[in-house]
């Protein structure tokens, strides 16, 4: 099925009381937005980045987030700077956790944030926001996971959970900048690659002999083995899309998805070409701009996809498109019907749709058919890309 586009609304009825009260209490010059969830958090989270540097020209955009994604942000574009905290020590020991938050608390009060923004939205991240000292201090109300003891320090700017009336986490993301009054400029994540990325990926591109616009990224990783459709099935979709279209295929992903790449690589009767731990995560953008299409699980690649322009396939289970789909480019999300009859056994652990197996139903043809369908819809088919 396809994702439909998000609609937004440009204005607020409190937003000029709110811009009036930033203006008699100072300029801002430095923003910190609190953002410690994963890669697609971070992506769909740019585009708030973007508003906010165009909101206030040469403000200092400052994310929190865990140490591994810290390149994605600064070698893109997104973040002026990056403070990074270590989640394996967030979740070790009390003491070890307390350590990692002191450090991390101190880290952060040497920049004198004007404005911090909390869109992780946990107990942690609002503890936080209350501690950094910045004058203004966004936050959700009604917050996820409130603090009662800290609740009025932790926000002084109350964001709706969604904003602009959607409800894609993207709106999730932008609620702020409705709550301060400021104009929606940008309306989806727009990530433009720096030079030296793409000329990273050019190069890695011509090392494997695959042409800029004639291959499909595909992604078949995900956090969860749940999530993640069957390296069979992948397989078996890549064969007909480049028996049917002649577009090349590359495998992409962290050095520690290299064994369902491999599972592919042996089923498959197609060639593929694998660059599956070949790139860093930063260089991973530049390369799905060069890409034909993305075809992946729902997961961070598949945003960072769409973020650069190219058409996206992304296959869901119990996790609704509607909420998490891609958004911005021509898309498909593939899902299967609803509700699911389980077929992961105890592996399975709904209602949490971060820990089900309903995706393993998809079927090879609905996949490859969505592929080609999109392919047609871009006009881009096998003329063109040979």
């Amino acid at each position: 099925m396809s994702t439909s586009q998000p609609s937004f609304v440009d204005s607020d009825p409190s937003g000029a009381r709110t811009r009036t009260s930033q203006r008699r209490s100072g300029p801002i010059r430095s923003i910190l937005i609190l953002q410690t969830k994963q890669i697609g958090d971070l992506v769909l989270s740019s585009a708030l980045a973007k508003n906010l540097q165009l909101e206030y020209p040469g403000v200092r955009i400052v994310f929190l987030c865990d140490a591994r994604f810290a390149s994605l942000l600064t070698a893109n574009d997104i973040a002026s700077e990056v403070v990074t905290f270590r989640r394996s020590h967030m979740r070790g020991t009390p003491l070890r956790r307390a350590q990692e938050l002191i450090l991390t608390l101190v880290r952060l009060r040497r920049h004198h944030f004007d404005m911090t923004i909390d869109i992780t939205d946990t107990r942690t991240s609002r503890f936080i926001s209350g501690l950094v000292g910045a004058r203004l201090r966004v936050g959700y109300h009604p917050s996820e996971s409130p603090l009662r003891w800290l609740g009025r320090r932790s926000a002084n700017v109350k964001a709706k959970p969604f904003g602009y009336g959607g409800q894609h986490f993207l709106h999730r993301y932008l609620s702020p900048l409705e709550a301060l009054g400021i104009e929606l400029r940008v309306r989806d994540p727009d990530i433009r690659p720096l030079p030296l990325q793409t000329t990273k990926a050019l190069m890695l591109l011509e090392r494997f002999h695959l042409r800029p616009n004639g291959f499909v990224a595909v992604h078949a990783g995900a956090s969860f083995p749940g999530r993640r459709w069957q390296p069979e099935r992948f397989a078996a979709a890549i064969d007909r899309i480049s028996a049917e279209t002649g577009l090349d295929v590359a495998l992409v992903g962290s050095p520690d998805e290299s064994d369902v790449a491999e599972k592919i690589l042996a089923a498959a009767k197609t060639p593929i070409v694998s660059l599956v731990g070949a790139l860093p995560l930063e260089t991973l953008p530049a390369l799905f701009k060069q890409a034909r299409m993305f075809l992946g699980n729902d997961s961070g690649p598949m945003h960072m996809a769409a973020a650069v322009g190219t058409p996206v396939v992304g296959l869901f289970g119990l996790q609704s498109p509607v909420r998490w789909g891609p958004v911005g480019v021509p898309s498909i999300a593939v899902r299967p019907p609803m509700p699911c009859d389980c077929v992961g056994g105890d592996l399975c652990e709904r209602p949490d749709p971060n820990k089900a197996c309903c995706v393993w139903r998809l079927e090879v043809d609905a996949v490859a058919d969505a592929v080609l369908q999109l392919l047609a819809r871009t006009e881009v088919g096998l003329e063109a890309a040979v």
